[in-house]
């Protein structure tokens, strides 16, 4: 059936969409929605133990104690970076078994992870060691902000942290990226021609696309063009050449072209320094309105007390929490955008299709608006076959002879 519609025109795009949500059985759509909506629960889960380790360090006043302690033994100045250091080591050690729960059990519960328990732990020691060095540089530089700017802090530290974010944006495809997977160069082949050909097209400034092997860790499909100014590389997953189509990769890397030539990079740092700006404003209300009714008893200070840390991030969390639809929103939008570039770059609308339907083994195929609006970061699976027939039919429409006028 699904052969048959990608050889035929596309005269009611509805009618074909429910074609493509035919090819997945009701017991695959069952647990494909039942590992998804579990995702809605965990968000919650994240957030609330998040408060409740923030509401365990500060109590007792065991924060306070901690950075008195390190005040004591240390200079002044390593104060703040050995206190954050600290603090990610032992909130880390106290989310394990819910990292745990979530990253590995659960993924091999649902058939989606490739490795064994040491395998995916080591993998997770180098993240923990990234996350150390990059998140204890960020916080230092931030609480050295906040203490010499006084309520400013809000502005700077929000540039900060996307100049933050767009290096890092450089530096892992080069760096990063290769300490979790191999990346060699694309064979030969028709294909790659094609895919190169495609990014030249549309200002891509790479000579060489990458094969990385996720393999090694699930059978997820995945792609992109990541890094710029001068980083920027052109990578898909071994699992996206080895089971996808040629016209599904190539509708695949039309749509990651698509970010890059739609400048989404720059265009998300500026929509997110926006909220980052938002939450640091939230922030430094939230904490002195918190600081002013338990700083006493917590042993913390204003603002710029590394011991108030644990209530710093706590507070921020609340207002990440509640506009996760917000940022679900401005990401989606721009997925909708590169989906559809991607559409008239590849021209490959059954080949998106067909994909759309493979990432169905983890997402919710077929979600209600309100549910796509406040969870999914991404289109559901139906929206974006919905819109490849859309594109087809229209395609058809153009492509054929007008009318005879006698």
């Amino acid at each position: 059936m699904l052969l048959m519609l990608a050889t035929q025109a596309v005269t009611d795009p509805v009618a074909a969409t429910e074609i493509w949500m035919s090819s997945i059985s009701p017991e695959e759509a069952s647990r494909s929605n039942a590992y998804f909506e579990g995702g809605y629960w965990l968000i919650l889960w994240n957030f609330l133990i998040g408060l409740l380790i923030a509401v365990l360090l500060l109590s007792g006043r065991r924060s306070a104690r901690f950075k008195g302690m390190l005040a004591a033994k240390t200079p002044n100045w390593l104060v703040t970076p050995l206190y954050v250091a600290g603090y990610i080591l032992v909130t880390s050690a106290l989310m394990l078994p819910m990292t745990v729960y979530q990253r590995f059990w659960r993924e091999t519960q649902y058939g989606l992870m490739n490795q064994n328990f040491s395998e995916w732990f080591g993998e997770q020691m180098i993240s923990l060691g990234i996350s150390l060095l990059m998140a204890t540089l960020a916080l230092w530089a931030l609480y050295v902000l906040i203490r010499k700017l006084g309520p400013a802090w809000r502005w700077w530290g929000a540039g900060a942290a996307i100049g933050f974010i767009a290096l890092m944006m450089m530096v892992a495809p080069v760096y990063i990226s290769p300490l979790f997977n191999n990346y060699t160069p694309m064979e030969e082949g028709k294909l790659r021609t094609e895919i190169l050909a495609m990014a030249e097209a549309n200002g891509v400034p790479a000579e060489n696309i990458y094969v990385f092997n996720i393999s090694k860790q699930s059978n997820r499909v995945t792609a992109n063009v990541s890094g710029f100014l001068g980083t920027t590389r052109i990578s898909l997953s071994d699992t996206l050449l080895q089971r996808a189509s040629p016209e599904g990769i190539k509708a695949v890397m039309g749509h990651e072209i698509g970010h890059y030539a739609l400048g989404h990079i720059y265009e998300m740092l500026v929509q997110f320094g926006l909220v980052i700006f938002l939450g640091f404003a939230f922030t430094h209300w939230g904490y002195h309105w918190a600081q002013k009714r338990w700083g006493e008893k917590w042993g913390i200070g204003t603002i710029g007390d590394i011991a108030g840390l644990p209530l710093f991030l706590a507070v921020l969390s609340v207002f990440f929490f509640v506009i996760t639809p917000v940022t679900n929103t401005v990401i989606r939008s721009n997925e909708i955008e590169a989906d559809i570039f991607g559409l008239n770059a590849a021209a490959e609308p059954d080949g998106f299709a067909s994909v759309a339907m493979m990432l169905a083994e983890y997402r919710k195929i077929h979600p209600k608006p309100l549910e796509e609006f406040l969870f999914f970061d991404h289109p559901s699976g139906y929206n974006r076959v919905l819109m490849a027939m859309k594109w087809k039919k229209a395609k058809g429409d153009i492509n054929e002879p007008p009318a005879s006028s006698d």
